[in-house]
């Protein structure tokens, strides 16, 4: 049967769930050795990390806050009936990077409103990826009480967390791009620490949780798909 080593490794990583009730309890080289020689046995199984649980429990909020102010705009906006008070920062965002601002809606600029649109459909993935480890993971005695989702359940879920973290990355990444290639035509009337402190590390910080996830989940895949190849070989 399929496991991986980096699965071992994801499902001895803490919490036990979104919000533990119990404290962490530190790995240990025992538990570890216990969930591998679990894993040894078992189907494909994956769990997220901790640093994984608490970037999507950040982020996703703010994805969604986000994005219903890009797709419900112009009511989102200053002045409109849906401003007040739940997209008010958006008045100084949007002066800030004027893709979110007066200036590109009223140009017809489609690029924010396609960037929403992402946006939404990343977020019913994570939640997807989220919703089947939560649902269907399964607590181990063997690995300290941690849940880890296995089977095709698991095998689909790190598909999709992985593929959603590459959406965001290749997204945010556009973001990004779109501004140098347009020579900052949005956000170059900022003073150096206006942009540094609001657009640089808020938008840096979407590379950053993107590019690990990546790592950590496409580590359990190519682990998986390592195993495979040398269980047939065999």
């Amino acid at each position: 049967m399929v496991t991986t080593r980096a699965s071992s490794r994801a499902a001895s990583v803490e919490p036990t769930s979104l919000f533990p009730q119990t404290p962490s309890a530190k790995r240990t080289k025992s538990t570890s050795t216990s969930l591998s020689k679990r894993s040894s046995s078992s189907s494909f199984a994956h769990a997220p990390t901790t640093a994984t649980l608490l970037w999507l429990t950040i982020s996703l909020p703010l994805v969604i806050w986000d994005t219903g102010y890009v797709l419900l705009r112009p009511h989102s906006m200053p002045g409109g009936s849906l401003h007040y008070p739940l997209w008010a920062p958006y008045k100084l965002y949007g002066e800030v990077d004027h893709i979110y601002g007066f200036k590109a809606f009223r140009a017809g600029n489609g690029f924010t409103s396609a960037q929403g649109l992402l946006n939404a459909l990343e977020t019913l993935l994570y939640f997807w990826y989220i919703g089947a480890w939560y649902f269907y993971g399964k607590r181990s005695s063997s690995a300290g009480g941690y849940k880890v989702v296995t089977g095709k359940v698991g095998a689909r879920a790190t598909l999709v967390g992985f593929s959603a973290a590459v959406m965001t990355l290749s997204k945010t990444i556009l973001y990004w791009a779109n501004e140098y290639y347009s020579g900052f035509d949005n956000i170059g009337h900022n003073p150096l620490q206006d942009l540094i402190l609001l657009w640089i590390i808020p938008n840096g910080a979407w590379l950053v949780g993107s590019t690990y996830m990546i790592w950590s989940i496409g580590g359990d895949i190519v682990a998986g798909l390592d195993r495979a190849s040398r269980s047939k070989s065999e």
